[in-house]
């Protein structure tokens, strides 16, 4: 379970949105929307290998990942998580993903395999550590 709260890890495994903000050398913190799946007590993120979101959680581990509803009344859910990036076995984590955000306007490669290593991407495993939210 995601936290232990039953209504924050459904809410979690509902949706597949968020906000991941990662902390910059200096410090401060710098965010952007990413697409996620749950494995277990865990999220994954696919991102390509050059992101800064990559390399901001090598240099700090430390993440926070936002997961919220695309409707009001605007629930959230707030994970306070340690993130690494994983560069082996990346199929089942990435399908996974896609498979989630399926009808959103992005669709699995033909071989994806091949668009992993053309786009050098990574998994994010976001591993959390606290988690607060609000499900009205």
């Amino acid at each position: 379970m995601i936290g232990n709260n039953k209504l924050f890890d459904a809410f979690v495994s509902d949706h597949r949105w968020a906000v991941l903000t990662s902390l910059r050398g200096g410090g401060s913190p710098v965010s952007s929307v990413v697409a996620y799946a749950r494995e277990g007590d865990q999220l994954v993120v696919s991102t390509p290998g050059a992101t800064f979101k990559r390399l901001t959680i090598e240099r700090d581990a430390r993440v926070n990942m936002c997961v919220l509803s695309s409707s009001e009344p605007f629930n959230f859910v707030s994970i306070e998580a340690n993130a690494a990036v994983e560069t082996d076995h990346l199929v089942e984590s990435t399908r996974r993903i896609l498979v989630k955000i399926a009808g959103s306007g992005y669709e699995q490669p033909d071989d994806l395999e091949v668009w992993l290593k053309q786009q050098a991407r990574v998994i994010l495993r976001i591993s959390p550590q606290r988690v607060s939210g609000v499900i009205r």
